[in-house]
């Protein structure tokens, strides 16, 4: 293997009690807590920032950076809100890491809102995930029991209180505004940004919203710094990341190693394609960034480089498809998710992933016309970059990328004879199109 795992964050999982406070200090768990507590909030913020420690959720935005957003002196309360509501088609690595390791998320917290001058913290928790939830709030309520969470932690003067939340089980709270709206017991639905969480979030005051998997390096870089963190990873991409890789490989599974692994190495870790499987093409991180082939293989797994090929690294949860897959089938299957999970907010969302849906649908079925392939494309382009918020955007990704690669599959899907001249859900769906 070129680039070595790094077991980090999961370095514990296999021990028997990896999830419980003793656990968790028996290899240096809250040591980094009285360290931060020593510290200056802003030095702390400033640590964060040297290290280069970018957003796991995704989007990838520098985190030290997110949090110096946070205005200070402002006579207003701040809030930390924890991103937990993982349900990305493909993605499968916060929950792992909350069953086997919430502790280093719990201490991350205590860290965070520490130095972003933050009282209260909420885990929103996928509410199909009970299991999480309850281990989650174990381990929030054995952080209490040891002091390290309420009032006065440690005699620091600091005083914090930590919230689990169940979340009801809506794709569209995964996005921060939406997850605040549903948060302050409103249906889930995003913002229009600005203002922004950091200025206006959770009770329009000051909010920072993280992933699980961010806030949980938190403990690692207070204890042991800078230069260690920026070891791992490449100089725009530092640091490691947990890349869960499914779909047809023997050993589908979670992999911790440095940003800048090649999918070929995460494929080679995940015991290789299943007998008798070829690889097709795969997708870096979720159903929501456009899709690869094997020529892409020998990428490095990082941010730049996955935009300079046309993708984005994502949530880093590569998903690998064989010669048996379609990828229209593929295609249909997640724009039909897009379309049942879109909130119906913006109609460019609302609508589009329904006109997409229905033609889509004729291709998988052998009905659809040639002509519709760029009629699908307008409608990914009014889509892209119109709707509230990326769920909009996640929907009209699938296809654009599919196409660069496989438009054989697509015109194979067109009828071929005149009795097929006539698509009724083409024309449905064209119809609908034309009196808006």
């Amino acid at each position: 293997m070129a680039t070595p795992l790094t077991p980090i964050l999961t370095a514990h999982w296999d021990d028997p009690d990896s999830f419980t406070i003793d656990g968790y200090s028996r290899h240096g768990g809250y040591d980094a807590l009285p360290k931060a507590l020593a510290m200056e909030p802003d030095a702390v913020i400033g640590l964060v920032k040297d290290t280069g420690l970018r957003g796991r959720g995704g989007a990838g935005f520098p985190t030290g950076l997110k949090w110096s957003f946070v205005p200070q002196n402002d006579g207003k309360p701040h809030y930390l809100v924890v991103n937990a509501d993982e349900s990305e088609p493909g993605a499968c690595k916060d929950m792992p890491l909350l069953m086997a390791n919430p502790h280093a998320l719990v201490e991350g917290i205590i860290i965070t809102c520490y130095a972003i001058r933050a009282r209260h913290a909420f885990i929103y928790v996928r509410g199909e995930v009970p299991h999480a939830i309850r281990r989650v709030a174990a381990a929030v309520r054995e952080a209490y029991q040891a002091g390290h969470i309420g009032t006065n932690i440690h005699g620091s003067g600091f005083d914090l209180d930590v919230v689990v939340h169940s979340g009801a089980g809506a794709y569209i709270c995964g996005e921060e505004t939406a997850l605040l709206d549903s948060l302050e017991g409103r249906r889930g639905q995003p913002r229009l940004k600005p203002p922004f969480p950091a200025v206006a979030g959770l009770y329009a005051s000051p909010t920072v919203v993280n992933n699980v998997e961010t806030i949980s390096n938190i403990p690692y870089i207070i204890r042991n710094g800078v230069d260690w963190f920026r070891q791992f990873g490449t100089e725009k991409s530092p640091g490691f990341k947990l890349f869960s890789v499914s779909g047809h490989v023997r050993n589908p599974g979670v992999y911790e190693a440095p940003l800048g692994i090649t999918m070929r190495e995460l494929i080679d870790y995940a015991g290789g394609m299943r007998e008798g499987s070829e690889l097709k093409f795969w997708v870096p991180g979720g159903s929501s960034v456009p899709m690869l082939t094997a020529e892409h293989l020998d990428l490095p797994m990082t941010y730049e480089a996955m935009a300079e090929a046309g993708t984005m690294l994502g949530t880093a949860t590569p998903m690998v498809f064989d010669q048996t897959v379609s990828v229209v089938k593929t295609v249909t299957r997640w724009l039909e998710f897009y379309k049942h999970e879109s909130c119906g907010k913006c109609t460019p969302c609302r609508e589009g992933t329904s006109w997409m849906t229905g033609l889509l649908e004729t291709f998988e079925a052998g009905h659809g016309q040639e002509s519709d392939l760029q009629i699908i494309d307008d409608i990914c382009h009014q889509i892209a970059g119109r709707s509230f918020c990326a769920l909009g955007d996640a929907a009209a990704t699938p296809f654009p990328g599919a196409m660069k690669y496989f438009r054989d599959e697509f015109v194979a899907g067109t009828h071929t004879s005149a009795d097929d001249a006539f698509n009724p859900v083409a024309s449905t769906v064209l119809a609908g199109a034309s009196t808006r």
